[in-house]
């Protein structure tokens, strides 16, 4: 619709309204259309002779994997250049948790990366239990559900990557088989924690409730449909000659590129660099288990790609194993032994859903008065954290996750910030873009796999 009072077109000095000199671009102007009638603008446009233009890709363009803003300077379909602009979902989370006790700061950094919750709950919680010097205290069988959780999330966001990735290329059943997969996962999530995402499961010294055998007999029926629904997945993409011509030789970034802005993860393995923390830095037992860190040599989105679904193999690798360790450890504790630290829950599945357990309730009722007051001050007011402050970093699906958690003696953290890997490995979509076509920003993002939810925490 025409706006009268609009400008037509000028000719700016000006790229993106931060003072840079169209003579950067080639000695060519950049022209800002405004208003006006967008037929008559496309033709004064072209009568000039520019065929540069300055378009937005989003934030609610549906290939930016949430709210992100691609500005992309193109040259008729070649990517010129491409800025992220980030901050449209902004959360406040890490201020929110200073709000909050060491406990319930779990279910806030849970919602973070939303794909990848027992993850940020792992690095922070690690994080405490090193302020407190109780890292030597949590229970090898907590250590193993940690661990088995982790590496079915790790599937799981693995699969939401190739199932968004290949929906944006045109493959929706790519997406379906994805997403279907992903189901039998979520469903033993939701048998052990009660929530499909979002859990708060892995709390400070432990986690918050035992993985009973009737929940690994679930996980172990899941798991040969689970295999056979990735190796589905595989012949339809890793073959596909379309799939190939989209994403052999795109985005390549090399290892000099990863090292210089500091990303991690798939994007880092494929350029041929074995960095995984499960292994140069263990955590959680990880020393314990049997699985190969996965690389290749391509650096380009195709190998990104592979990359991904051989890590899918080795995290059910590691599944198995530690199914294995949970059934031999049956009946072992899953929090640490000191009360002024463990979360006093016993939790259970009832009428209503999952709570409480009344007979625990009732137990510390008819315990003693200082065991209920006891209760109510660890759950109301939290427990106390020595002044200090601690890094803890694991291997997310994304990448490097870590927590530096500061700690001024109270039972609130005085800050808790994290270096998500998503926020990172963003800063590789100007360098995968360029040079490339409109389509290939697309599958660049894709490969990336960022979710904002991390970036702007």
């Amino acid at each position: 619709m025409a706006d009268e009072g609009a400008e037509h077109v000028e000719e700016s000095s000006d790229l993106y309204g931060q003072g840079e000199s169209a003579d950067s671009v080639d000695g060519e102007g950049v022209f800002t259309v405004q208003g006006g009638d967008w037929d008559e603008l496309a033709t004064e446009v072209a009568a000039l002779g520019a065929e540069r233009i300055v378009v937005n890709m989003g934030p609610q363009h549906p290939s930016t994997h949430g709210v992100l803003r691609l500005v992309l300077e193109l040259d008729g379909e070649t990517v010129r250049e491409t800025r992220a602009g980030i901050g449209f979902l902004h959360t406040g989370i890490e201020k929110n948790m200073e709000f909050r006790t060491w406990t319930i700061g779990t279910t806030f950094c849970t919602r973070m990366d939303y794909l990848t919750p027992i993850f940020n709950e792992t690095a922070y919680c690690l994080g405490i239990e090193k302020l407190l010097g109780i890292t030597d205290q949590v229970p090898q069988r907590a250590s193993d559900i940690r661990v088995l959780m982790m590496e079915l999330n790790r599937i799981g966001s693995h699969l939401i990557a190739l199932a968004t990735g290949g929906m944006e290329l045109g493959a929706t059943t790519i997406m379906t088989i994805g997403f279907r997969e992903r189901e039998r996962i979520l469903r033993f999530f939701e048998a052990v924690t009660g929530l499909r995402m979002n859990h708060a499961y892995v709390r400070p010294g432990g986690v918050i409730q035992d993985v009973l055998p009737e929940h690994l007999d679930l996980l172990e029926s899941e798991l040969p449909g689970l295999r056979r629904g990735i190796h589905e997945m595989e012949l339809l993409l890793l073959e596909n000659p379309v799939f190939k011509a989209r994403t052999v030789d795109v985005g390549y970034l090399s290892l000099a590129g990863c090292m210089a802005l500091g990303i991690t993860g798939p994007i880092l393995r494929s350029t041929g660099l074995p960095h995984d923390l499960r292994k140069s830095d263990p955590y959680c037992g990880y020393e314990n288990y049997e699985f190969d860190v996965v690389t290749r040599q391509d650096a380009d989105c195709y190998g990104r790609v592979v990359i991904r679904f051989d890590e899918m193999w080795q995290s059910l690798r590691i599944a198995e194993q530690a199914i294995e360790r949970l059934r031999a450890s049956q009946g072992e504790p899953v929090m640490v032994a000191d009360r002024k630290v463990a979360w006093p829950a016993q939790l259970s599945v009832g009428a209503d859903g999952q709570g409480n357990s009344l007979d625990h309730i009732r137990e510390i009722m008819a315990e003693s008065m200082e065991g209920l007051i006891h209760h109510f001050k660890i759950v109301t007011e939290g427990f106390r954290v020595p002044p200090g402050q601690a890094y803890a970093a694991i291997e997310s699906p994304k990448g490097e996750l870590a927590c530096h958690v500061v700690s001024d003696g109270g039972t609130r953290p005085y800050r808790a910030h994290f270096r998500d890997p998503s926020f990172h490995n963003l800063q590789a979509a100007s360098v995968l873009a360029e040079g490339g076509l409109v389509a290939d920003v697309i599958v660049a993002v894709a490969s990336i796999d960022p979710v904002m939810g991390g970036v702007d925490r």
